[in-house]
């Protein structure tokens, strides 16, 4: 059986522990995890994230080859510039709607979920993400403030110290909880994720 697929978007501006962390431990479930770069400064080379690390995509959006509707879930990482930019960008938006149409998952972090919001996705339903745009997601959704927040294949997460939690969390939805566990136990966490 194929692995399953997820794209993970990024931009310059990106939170970079989030997009890490959620490629890493998606990777270390045997997910077939893509990265795609879009509106980036450097195009083909790397997006310059929030803290000035460089993270260099599998791809450019553009160039991606596979079809949206291959992709199990689609990942938008925080990052006040980055997110923005991802949520105002009409491919991203296709991207998220056509995963959720399709009954597959859409997950965001931090301000993340403003991409949500942007796409139209799961208006009305349980949602949470960093402080700094709660006001933004409010009106819209039943706000929560819990670390991790899954409601209609529409997941949703606080900030760079919940990012293991959301991509464990991505883990379990897609391929169970015995999967989740078998890659938690090895990175020594602190239990209470």
């Amino acid at each position: 059986m194929a692995p399953k697929k997820v794209l993970v978007f990024l931009a310059d501006g990106s939170e970079e522990i989030e997009a890490t962390v959620s490629i890493d431990i998606l990777r270390r479930a045997r997910l077939d995890v893509t990265v795609a770069g879009v509106a980036l400064k450097n195009p083909g080379a790397f997006a310059e994230c929030s803290r000035g690390v460089n993270i260099v995509p599998d791809t450019a959006y553009e160039n991606l080859g596979t079809p949206l509707e291959a992709f199990d879930a689609v990942i938008i990482p925080g990052g006040l510039i980055g997110a923005k930019t991802l949520a105002e960008n009409a491919e991203v938006k296709k991207a998220l709607v056509t995963a959720h149409n399709n009954g597959h998952f859409v997950a965001a972090i931090c301000a993340g979920p403003i991409a949500i919001k942007s796409a139209g996705i799961n208006k009305g339903g349980k949602l949470t993400s960093h402080p700094c745009v709660k006001e933004e997601l409010e009106k819209e959704y039943e706000y929560q403030e819990e670390r991790v927040v899954v409601d209609n294949k529409v997941i949703s997460s606080r900030g760079p110290g919940t990012a293991f939690l959301f991509a464990l969390t991505i883990i379990e939805q897609l391929l169970g909880e015995e999967v989740r566990e078998e890659v938690s136990k090895p990175l020594m966490l602190a239990p209470t994720l």
